[in-house]
């Protein structure tokens, strides 16, 4: 599993000019869910996600996570995070998750966030969507669950 957090001021997603998810300071978090994903690579990715000193303390210093700084995550499926762009120009997926298994772990991933106590937001799982955001920093920090 790999997720890309961006830590942001503000994010929001619209699908067919409707905003069907916002957050103030916290992270967009894009999820891609592999083949060989499962419950065990949630559990680490959450975890590690809520936990991640990248906020400023009052000295401006990166001492402070998500869950300290009570922000929000707005969490968004993303597959081509799992491109393969080795061969050729045009990217394959195939280490990518089938849409039923990538659909089922990134709904477990949701709740699991939600149990945090965080504000969770979501997009729609396999919608086009547009995605704006202010990116503070900027930071931007990639995980996998496998690395």
């Amino acid at each position: 599993m790999r997720a890309i957090l961006q830590r942001v001021t503000q994010a929001k997603i619209e699908i067919d000019s409707k905003v069907v998810g916002e957050i103030g300071p916290g992270f967009l978090v894009l999820l891609g869910v592999g083949q060989k994903d499962s419950e065990t690579d949630i559990d680490y990715l959450v975890n590690k996600i809520i936990n991640l000193r990248v906020f400023s303390d009052q000295n401006g210093k990166f001492n402070l996570s998500v869950k300290d700084i009570k922000g929000s995550l707005l969490i968004v499926s993303q597959f081509t995070l799992f491109a393969d762009t080795k061969k050729g120009n045009r990217p394959s997926f195939t280490n990518a998750a089938p849409p039923a298994l990538a659909e089922d772990l990134y709904n477990k991933f949701v709740e699991k966030c939600k149990q945090t106590g965080l504000n969770i937001q979501t997009g729609q799982f396999a919608a086009h969507m547009q995605i704006t955001l202010t990116n503070d920093g900027p930071v931007t920090i990639s995980l996998d669950s496998k690395n």
